[in-house]
């Protein structure tokens, strides 16, 4: 599956305003940054995520799934941490 693909249908299902998508075969790397992720613990965070791609983890497109999911503030502040 395309990185492409994914980042569609994840923009279809929230409301997000980055994601950025590294696959190596059917291994992908998620980083995900929206105000939906306000005020929800990271399992919730994760389970949003999760959601809108279910159907391709459970067909075995997608195998193994890593998510980083921050709200705007938080990205923000991490970008600024990692520059560092």
């Amino acid at each position: 599956m395309d990185p492409k693909q994914v980042e569609d249908i994840l923009s279809q299902a929230l409301s997000l305003d980055f994601i950025k998508v590294k696959a190596e075969g059917s291994h992908y790397e998620l980083i995900v940054v929206g105000e939906c992720f306000a005020g929800a613990s990271r399992v919730k965070q994760q389970q949003m995520v999760y959601a809108p791609l279910m159907e391709k983890i459970s067909d075995g497109t997608m195998h193994a799934v890593s998510i980083k999911a921050y709200t705007p503030e938080q990205w923000e502040r991490d970008r600024k941490l990692m520059m560092l």
